[in-house]
C-alpha cells in the first residue's frame, strides 16, 4: 500500500476542457499517472493521480484551475480474475467505506493498481485497528 494524493477538479462539459487539465500539468513536466473523468450534463469532473503532487499545485494553481486535493491509497494487485474482490473483501472488512475508486491494468501486464479514497472516520478507524 502506498500513500498518494488524488485531484479532484470539476469542470464545465465542453470540447478541450480535460486537454487544458493535461497541457497545463505536462508544460510543468508534471506526469499524470491515473485519471478518470466523467461528466454530468453541462459539468463534469476529473480525477487524477500525478508523479509530483507539489508541482502539481503550483501548475495548477498558476493555470487558476480549482482543485480537491484529498489522501488516497494505492495498492498493487495481482492482474487476475478475483483480485480485485479479495482486495475490496479485505476493504469492507476493516470497515472502509470507498467515496471514489478506479483500478487499471496494462493489456498482459502482471499487475494491476487499485486507488481509493475512503471516509476520514473509517479510514482513521483502520489507522489505529
Amino acid at each position: 500500500m502506498a500513500k498518494t494524493k488524488q485531484f479532484t477538479i470539476t469542470i464545465d462539459n465542453h470540447p478541450g476542457a480535460v486537454a487544458e487539465i493535461a497541457r497545463t500539468l505536462g508544460s510543468a513536466k508534471v506526469n499524470i499517472l491515473s485519471l478518470l473523468g466523467t461528466s454530468h450534463g453541462t459539468g463534469g469532473m476529473v480525477q487524477l493521480l500525478v508523479d509530483d503532487a507539489r508541482r502539481a499545485k503550483k501548475a495548477l494553481d498558476s493555470a487558476r484551475i480549482s482543485y480537491q486535493e484529498t489522501p488516497a491509497e494505492q495498492y498493487e494487485l495481482p492482474n487476475k480474475p478475483g483480485a480485485l474482490a479479495q482486495c475490496l473483501d479485505r476493504l469492507a472488512a476493516k470497515g472502509v467505506n470507498l467515496t471514489s475508486i478506479h483500478a487499471t491494468a496494462a493489456k498482459g501486464g502482471k499487475k494491476a493498481v487499485i486507488v481509493y479514497t475512503a471516509e476520514a472516520a473509517a479510514k482513521a478507524a483502520t489507522a489505529t485497528a
